[in-house]
């Protein structure tokens, strides 16, 4: 996503020049920015005040959300335009907390098949500690005409 003409249209559908979701969308409700997309490697930020527990802390349910639209983004990258991808099943690992600043997820393959592709995506602070690690594998479909 580093597309520098005014005038072209958003590198990732739903998304506006800067990575941001639209805010009708869970994604961006949540604020999460994505930085990069493609098959290999697919990296978004959140911002952990908003997406937090009672307790002040980042919400497990948060962290959830950005690996599976992580995963999704990087699997449909490697699906292609012909075909969809639909998760089929999520982790999460939580190894520690984050009460303040930004996470930020990097998905990168574990598997790339032609039916199923899998994604591991760790999530780190702002001083690049890990807070999380998590999975998603996805179904590869042919796209509804």
């Amino acid at each position: 996503m580093t597309d520098t003409d005014p005038a072209a249209p958003p590198a990732v559908p739903g998304t506006d020049r800067a990575g941001a979701f639209d805010p009708g969308t869970l994604m961006g409700r949540m604020g999460l920015r994505l930085v990069e997309v493609s098959p290999e490697r697919t990296v978004a930020t959140m911002p952990v005040v908003g997406n937090t527990q009672p307790f002040g802390l980042l919400h497990g349910g948060a962290t959830a959300v950005l690996v599976e639209t992580l995963g999704s983004y990087a699997a449909q990258a490697h699906a292609g335009p012909d075909r969809r991808a639909v998760g089929i099943e999520l982790s999460v690992t939580h190894h520690r907390s984050a009460a303040a600043g930004v996470v930020t997820g990097t998905a990168t393959p574990l598997h790339r098949g032609g039916t199923l592709a899998t994604y591991e995506v760790i999530v780190v602070d702002g001083s690049g500690r890990r807070v999380a690690t998590g999975r998603l594998t996805c179904m590869l479909l042919a796209a509804r005409a």
